[in-house]
């Protein structure tokens, strides 16, 4: 697998109730459109942002343990997208903590960008989190 090569990465955190039972979910595809990666986690009682949040975080670490250098995330939070991109300040405490991580992740790729989808594009990465939410029942 050739690092330099452009991978994608669709992340989707959901909660249930905002806060409520909240999951994460994400897809690393090659540049082939293949699944290298796909995860899914409940992870407890946290807002929307938050779980958007967690699931780019977790997505990026997966990515940096592939040894992935180049990656184009898609995530359908508008928010987390445009607050990493800088086009948006970050106000909520809990969520400059989660940003700050994302920051940290981002310098380890020579090559990233932040893209916002629509939830239709996203499908999996939405299914996946469903499914680890559906799965905590």
């Amino acid at each position: 697998m050739d690092m330099f090569e452009q991978f994608t990465l669709n992340t989707d955190g959901g909660a249930r109730g905002n806060p409520g039972p909240s999951a994460i979910g994400g897809v690393i595809k090659n540049s082939s459109g293949e699944v290298v990666k796909q995860f899914k986690e409940y992870t407890g009682v946290s807002t929307n942002n938050v779980a958007e949040y967690s699931a780019l975080i977790e997505g990026l670490s997966i990515a940096i343990d592939l040894k992935i250098k180049a990656i184009s995330c898609f995530l359908d939070s508008e928010l987390v997208v445009k607050q990493v991109r800088g086009e948006y300040r970050v106000k909520d405490e809990n969520l400059k903590i989660l940003y700050s991580k994302v920051l940290g992740l981002k310098s380890k790729f020579k090559q990233i960008s932040f893209n916002h989808v629509r939830r239709k594009d996203n499908s999996l990465a939405d299914k996946l989190v469903n499914e680890a939410l559906d799965g905590n029942k």
